[in-house]
């Protein structure tokens, strides 16, 4: 058994019923990942359209059930890739981006559920709406651009107590009418799921360190 599956089976059971796993497999190869398939997965997140684009159209081939959650920033001019890859976009953040999904997913045909990203930290470096502005861009993304928003996406700044950014979140979830929580990484899924997640992210718990993306 490889490492993966091994660490995928301990998260697995610490996760149990309360929430879905995304394992997380960015800057992981078709090679890599298929262990975890083979023993269950069904749930992954990548962060770059391209770099999905390379690995998962044969996996998706193999295993027909998969499903790709985009959990990177989106660019407009991937819309349309991203809408023909993923069946989940986790960041959704802004009017031109939901726009851009919207005008794809209307194209394509495509059955598309999306998540938004909420700043809760405010950072400057950082996507995601800001919460005084959740609401109204809730409004639009459904009322305007007619997209299916199942829930909310969060990543609290590094180094901070992620617990209040965790009750933050399902406060603005809960105030919305929306079921779906997705917050929570290798480091902290537990005190996501202690706050509500419905989702948690977890990628080097499982598959180990990252290799170091050269220039």
């Amino acid at each position: 058994m490889s490492d993966a599956v091994s660490n995928w089976q301990r998260i697995n059971a610490q996760i149990g019923a309360s929430a879905k796993l995304v394992a997380v497999s960015k800057t992981f190869s078709a090679t890599e990942i298929e262990p975890v398939i083979s023993a269950g997965q069904r749930i992954f997140g990548e962060n770059r359209v391209q770099e999905a684009q390379g690995k998962w159209p044969g996996l998706r081939l193999k295993y027909p059930d998969l499903e790709l959650h985009l959990i990177g920033p989106l660019q407009s001019n991937k819309a349309a890739e991203a809408v023909a890859l993923f069946d989940v976009i986790q960041t959704v953040d802004r009017p031109k981006i939901a726009e851009a999904i919207a005008r794809e997913v209307s194209k394509q045909g495509r059955a598309l559920r999306g998540f938004i990203q909420v700043n809760t930290g405010r950072e400057p470096q950082k996507a995601g709406v800001m919460p005084e502005a959740l609401d109204d861009f809730l409004h639009l993304c459904r009322e305007s651009y007619k997209l299916d928003i199942m829930g909310l996406m969060c990543i609290p700044p590094v180094g901070e107590d992620a617990r209040p950014h965790f009750r933050a979140l399902a406060q603005m979830a809960a105030r919305n009418g929306l079921k779906e929580l997705s917050m929570g990484m290798s480091g902290d899924f537990e005190q996501a799921i202690a706050e509500g997640a419905t989702y948690v992210r977890v990628g080097s718990a499982i598959f180990g360190g990252r290799p170091q993306i050269t220039k």
